[in-house]
């Protein structure tokens, strides 16, 4: 955004498969809050195992990550309809953070009307699904704090004091929420329900924004908006462990995404015009792809086969191919606009999108491009929220699911 101003004798084959048995339970089990009984079950990882044939290619995660369900597609779970137990009676909705109006606009989708408008703290950024899919923050940037607001009535709750909290996001195993601290120079580690903080890791790039895991959690990458530069921390350690400078001259990346098959990150860039194509573990320079003018967002469709790219410069979408590993369409909105963040509803059939310099927000057909509304919302309208999402858990931003 441009803002203004993750020696024994050999067992025989029974006895592995009881023992793979006891590890995988042992990891579902280590995902669920000690407080939250039956936290497992609730959010649906409970019995759900990958298929044997695909176990050995499946790397070890995260400690208590719940685990990968196809090595081939780490977005698996998000299939239209596969919404987690604690979240189906969840109203449908999107939520608006309308920057300069510190208000939160309710949309119902049903109707492509705004139901409720929510006040909130100063200069609210983006609206933040939990990683238990309970609550969704909303981040107030300049008022320094956070707003809960519960799903399952649309209402928000007492404002939680954090400095800076630009961005939200949270490790895949839900032991940490990361606060993208844009002004302070900061990755905050803190606790995914109080929000107390627990390590603050200073980075030496400026603007920290947007991020996303590797497969198995143990990594993720950051987009250094101010300075063009991109970091990779280690999860659970805490740490910076890679650091390095795009290389185009006013680089400002902005949204970040890592494909189906775990082996690439994608991270849009606003100034170069396109996608870095970025090798995660080997941390290499990355290749630009261009797509469109002001290329800002990266959401993933419900198939796992194409990514949607808002290019906010030129009111355009530029749709990606997987398989084909090239960008294959070009969706025009009609009239213009500023597509910016936003995300997929659950039967995968709409994109919704934050026009972020014309107070409105677009819905697109998924399958041929078409705008089906343009919805008047507050002024700046910026990181909207689909709710509920298809998957098991939340990595935070608008709703990153796996």
């Amino acid at each position: 955004m441009h803002r203004p101003g993750p020696g024994a004798r050999t067992p025989r084959p029974g006895v592995r498969a009881l023992c793979a048995a006891g590890l995988l339970l042992a990891a579902l089990v280590g995902c669920a809050d000690p407080g939250d009984k039956g936290a497992v079950e609730a959010r649906g990882t409970k019995g759900i195992a990958p298929p044997a044939h695909l176990k050995k290619a499946i790397p070890a995660g995260l400690p208590g990550m719940p685990p990968v369900l196809d090595a081939k597609d780490i977005y698996a779970a998000n299939r239209p309809g596969n919404i987690a137990p604690v979240a189906r009676d969840y109203p449908a909705r999107v939520y608006v953070p309308n920057t300069n109006s510190n208000t939160v606009s309710v949309i119902d989708p049903a109707t492509y009307q705004v139901i409720e408008t929510i006040p909130v703290g100063t200069q609210p950024q983006h609206v933040v699904p939990s990683w238990d899919l309970k609550t969704l923050w909303v981040n107030n940037n300049r008022g320094h704090t956070l707003t809960p607001i519960n799903p399952a009535t649309g209402k928000a709750g007492k404002e939680v004091e954090v400095h800076d909290p630009y961005n939200l996001y949270f490790t895949p195993n839900g032991k940490h929420a990361i606060v993208m601290a844009s002004m302070d120079r900061e990755l905050v580690f803190r606790d995914p329900h109080t929000m107390n903080r627990v390590k603050t890791v200073p980075v030496t790039c400026a603007g920290v924004n947007h991020a996303d895991f590797s497969a198995d959690g143990r990594y993720f990458v950051v987009s250094c908006e101010f300075s063009g530069e991109l970091l990779k921390v280690d999860t659970e350690k805490m740490k910076v462990v890679g650091q390095q400078k795009l290389p185009f001259e006013g680089a400002m990346p902005q949204d970040v995404k890592i494909s189906p098959d775990g082996k690439t990150f994608y991270i849009a860039d606003m100034m170069a015009h396109g996608m870095w194509v970025l090798n995660g573990e080997k941390f290499t320079t990355p290749r630009l792809l261009p797509t469109g003018k002001g290329c800002h967002g990266l959401y993933i469709s419900r198939d796992s086969k194409e990514m949607y790219v808002p290019n906010r410069g030129e009111g355009s979408i530029s749709v990606f191919d997987f398989a084909k590993n090239k960008l294959t369409k070009k969706w025009h909105l009609p009239d213009g606009g500023s597509p910016d963040m936003g995300g997929v509803s659950a039967n995968g059939k709409v994109l919704w999108l934050a026009g972020r310099y014309d107070s409105e927000v677009y819905a697109i057909d998924t399958t041929t491009g078409r705008q089906l509304a343009r919805i008047p919302v507050g002024d700046g309208p910026h990181g909207l929220a689909v709710y509920p999402q298809p998957g098991r858990y939340s990595l935070g931003h608008t709703g990153i699911f796996r």
